[in-house]
């Protein structure tokens, strides 16, 4: 058996669902990989990288081209967010990643490229039916990922508000799939997404609370 077989092979069963060790493990780590973000930890980086490598196998077996395409973005921008983290982006007093609330600006930029990429990977999902046999569902995921792992990486707040988003469809479309460990842990992470969500946005207030009182 080989290695791809045995990912994609079944590691058991609960309440009817067929859990496969890809999906389990990928998302799992995964799951580590949105903690350790929400710590601000450079280790997230690499956490989400092999999570996406992992996951690749998952989505292969379910014929979701969109969210395939999505774990090689996850692996792409994880490189790249791993090298901004750690070259001259870690300006917090204590040592870890300063983060922001984005610009109008930026904001703009992240809501449009997403809504061109969603269109743009819907289309070709639409004309090629083979790729995927849920193809808005899976270019929003794709789009959404790629704008929230950017977002991440330049530490903006509205990196968890785009992983809500992008969960908001995904945990639907994975119950479908068969993916049922990566529907149960996508629940888990909306809550990680929240505390998180919550942590980034005081840690903005955190310099001006400290001037109020100097």
């Amino acid at each position: 058996m080989s290695a791809l077989d045995w990912l994609n092979s079944e590691a058991f069963t609960a309440f009817g669902q067929h859990i496969i060790w890809s999906d389990m493990l990928g998302n799992t780590i995964g799951l580590i990989a949105l903690a350790l973000g929400w710590l601000r930890s450079v280790w997230t980086w690499p956490a989400q990288l092999l999570s996406g490598a992992v996951l690749v196998a998952a989505n292969v077996s379910v014929q979701q081209a969109g969210s395939v395409g999505k774990q090689v973005i996850v692996i792409a921008v994880a490189v790249w967010g791993w090298q901004q983290w750690t070259r001259g982006r870690r300006q917090a007093q204590d040592g870890t990643l300063a983060v922001r609330f984005a610009t109008w600006r930026e904001r703009g930029y992240l809501v449009g490229g997403a809504a061109v990429g969603t269109l743009a990977v819907g289309g070709l999902f639409t004309a090629f039916p083979s790729l995927s046999w849920s193809p808005w569902a899976d270019a929003y995921i794709f789009a959404g990922t790629l704008a929230a792992m950017i977002a991440q990486a330049r530490g903006m707040v509205e990196f968890w508000f785009a992983w809500l988003l992008v969960d908001l469809v995904g945990v639907p479309l994975n119950f479908h799939s068969g993916l049922a460990f990566s529907g149960l842990i996508y629940v888990v992470y909306g809550a990680l997404v929240l505390w998180g969500m919550r942590d980034w946005w005081l840690r903005t207030r955190t310099p001006a609370l400290e001037g109020a009182t100097a």
